[in-house]
């Protein structure tokens, strides 16, 4: 058997600027035959990416809404990131856990972890994502199994949003139950990714590259994909993501996929003038990304306003957290700013947005009905 070549190997073979000009070579004309196609290329996502596309938003809207509708129904999953350490070896210039940001670090024990799962019991979650910083000696493979065990028989799914790990490390964490990989690869820019992350683990790009594959030979279920948007130029960065999820569809054409979309939010690091979006682009962004795949879960966090996720969440989003406190210790003990990852923007209550889901049609539930479906195989 053939053994099929990792994504940092075929990313080796392209040029960052290659993305730019397939982008710039999109047409009018190509943009308005992406919405006849029923499977879409790169080129046809270049297309709706592109600037041209800006001027096609209705359409383009109209038919993520179908889309969606048809493969997801009219219910969207909650779920709630549970942070258990922001103990972090990384220094990377715009996040809040950055190891020379002076913040006070806390690790939850397991009397924490508890609370903290009985916390989002109370408020009605039943998936949680667990997120840590990345600190091998104190938030490693054996503190996040154990975290796994504990919460196990409280929620009916848990996805982990952790350092990279190793394959039999992941084997671990599915083997304790977790279904959900959530890993970032913040910037495929080579120049802007050593730019901003400049000590630990992390800056090995190839190693973060390759972590869902190697998720993937674990059997992990869930697959969840994204940039950091700001950090470099977000077209051509979600040009890459494409290229990305392409390549792991093709090798765990059994897993599902999803889409993450965290725009830069103000927080301790020292990232003062982020590439901007404005909303406008960001909504083109998440319409092209639902128009190239009908069968990609796509998720929007409590970064976004209520106003934007309000207007958003009928077009293609099939996932949203709620609630979210991004700091160790957040649900059970309250916020304490000095902790935190990022400032949210979403402060809502999960019945409040339950409440404003309903206004559209739209029915917020806590547990994912779809993952239980055997996805077709990838051509």
């Amino acid at each position: 058997m053939i053994q099929q070549p990792s994504f940092s190997h075929d990313w080796s073979q392209q040029r960052w600027d290659s993305l730019g000009q397939r982008i710039d070579q999109a047409t009018p004309v190509a943009v308005e035959q992406t919405l006849h196609k029923s499977r879409l290329s790169i080129d046809d996502f270049a297309a709706l990416i592109s600037p041209h596309a800006r001027h096609y938003l209705e359409p383009m809207a109209a038919r993520a809404q179908q889309m969606t509708r048809q493969r997801f129904g009219h219910v969207i999953q909650s779920y709630a990131p549970l942070y258990l350490s922001n103990v972090c070896s990384n220094w990377c210039s715009y996040c809040g856990f950055s190891i020379h940001n002076k913040l006070r670090r806390k690790t939850l024990s397991r009397d924490e972890i508890m609370a903290e799962a009985k916390a989002l019991k109370q408020r009605g979650f039943d998936h949680v994502l667990l997120v840590t910083g990345e600190a091998e000696k104190t938030v490693g493979i054996d503190y996040i199994e154990q975290a796994v065990k504990i919460l196990k028989p409280l929620f009916s799914q848990i996805s982990v949003e952790v350092q990279p790990l190793e394959t039999d490390e992941y084997r671990r964490l599915r083997n304790a139950g977790v279904e959900g990989l959530s890993l970032y690869q913040e910037t495929y820019n080579p120049h802007s990714y050593a730019e901003h992350h400049r000590k630990g683990k992390k800056q090995d790009m190839n190693y973060r590259l390759n972590a869902q594959e190697r998720a993937g030979d674990a059997d992990f279920l869930k697959i969840n994909l994204g940039i950091l948007i700001g950090l470099s130029d977000w077209r051509q960065d979600s040009l890459a993501c494409a290229l990305h999820l392409r390549h792991l569809q093709k090798k765990y054409w059994k897993a599902r996929f999803g889409m993450s979309f965290p725009r830069l939010r103000p927080c301790a690091g020292e990232l003062a003038n982020p590439l901007h979006i404005n909303d406008r682009e960001f909504l083109q962004l998440i319409l092209a990304w639902r128009l190239f795949d009908a069968e990609l879960d796509l998720s929007l966090s409590t970064r976004e306003s209520p106003e934007f996720r309000n207007g958003i969440s009928h077009l293609g989003i099939t996932s949203m957290s709620a609630e979210s406190i991004t700091q160790p210790g957040g649900y059970a003990e309250g916020v304490a700013e000095q902790l935190e990852q990022f400032e949210i923007s979403d402060e809502r209550k999960l019945d409040e947005i339950k409440s404003a889901l309903a206004q559209q049609g739209l029915m917020l539930i806590a547990t994912d009905t779809h993952h239980f479906a055997e996805p077709e195989r990838k051509s």
